[in-house]
């Protein structure tokens, strides 16, 4: 949004409005595209705004895996329909936040199931309460604590918690044929992470649960994150794990040398950068910062 106030301010400024035809300026203007990436075996990925969802199509039903906003879930719903007459089968939440559930709603009525870790739901119903939206949600009617397991069609797809990262309700989705896994927000690829610590996070186990899920899946595993710095890469690799692991140890790390060192939360916080970290980007190192600090020291 910032970007297209930009240009077209510059336009204006120049006086240069009336040589951007009507498509050009509309162009400037008009939202983000939504978009559908097949990935392998009839698997992909929708991408709009909000976390990224995954999709599957088969002969015995649709599945997704999140599903953003209302708007964009309605996006998703529409295009999936063109792909399939099969009923949606099941609506899956990696865990909470609303830009990975608010859709949820557009689902109503459409899905026959909906499925969350149990503390997911926790989490859910503790925010709609808190934010006054409760009639907007569409909440999960299965839940696991542990590994959970269903097959529809040719695909078997299986739930994994490996525990508290960036809530404690994050799961690791894995269609295991296509051998794609969503790992929602446990991994920010190279984008600094909100860590939420009203809904159970931990700095200190988050590299634990990605270390398990290193050990879980293989090298030829399909991963999509939640959220990217560079929004076409919320799918990547192993190696992409491994550098969210290495983050999250080292912004531990950094903190905890720092209180041993006597430095000031004020101090902590005013850091731009954490040693041994040259990939993440973006604004928001405070959240991650803040934080560490509270779970080190409380």
């Amino acid at each position: 949004m910032q970007r297209r106030k930009f240009l077209l301010n510059t336009a204006i400024t120049a006086g240069s409005l009336s040589l951007i035809g009507s498509k050009g300026l509309g162009a400037i203007l008009a939202p983000p595209a939504y978009k559908l990436t097949p990935l392998r075996n009839n698997v992909g990925i929708f991408t709009e705004q909000g976390g990224t969802i995954i999709w599957m199509v088969n002969k015995e039903g649709i599945v997704c895996v999140d599903a953003e906003f209302p708007e964009q879930a309605n996006h998703l719903i529409a295009e999936l329909k063109k792909k399939s007459a099969q009923p949606f089968q099941w609506l899956i939440n990696t865990h909470h936040h609303g830009d990975h559930t608010s859709g949820n709603i557009s689902f109503k009525g459409l899905v026959n199931k909906v499925a969350a870790h149990a503390n997911s739901l926790t989490n859910q119903k503790a925010a709609a309460l808190k934010q006054g939206n409760d009639d907007k949600q569409l909440y999960p009617d299965t839940t696991y604590t542990d590994n959970w397991k269903i097959k529809v069609g040719d695909e078997h797809i299986t739930a994994h918690y490996f525990g508290a990262g960036h809530t404690n309700g994050d799961s690791f989705i894995h269609f295991e044929n296509a051998n794609i896994v969503h790992c929602g927000d446990q991994v920010f690829n190279r984008r600094y992470p909100y860590v939420d610590r009203s809904a159970g996070a931990s700095c200190k186990h988050w590299p634990l649960a990605l270390e398990a899920a290193q050990k879980k899946f293989d090298k030829d595993t399909i991963f999509v994150f939640g959220h990217a710095f560079d929004p076409e890469k919320v799918v990547g690799t192993m190696a992409d794990l491994k550098a969210m692991q290495n983050f999250m140890e080292r912004l531990v790390a950094y903190v905890d040398s720092s209180i041993k060192a006597g430095k000031t939360k004020e101090q902590i916080l005013a850091s731009t950068a954490i040693p041994g970290i040259t990939d993440w980007q973006g604004d928001g190192i405070e959240r991650g910062l803040t934080a560490a600090y509270e779970e080190l020291t409380s």
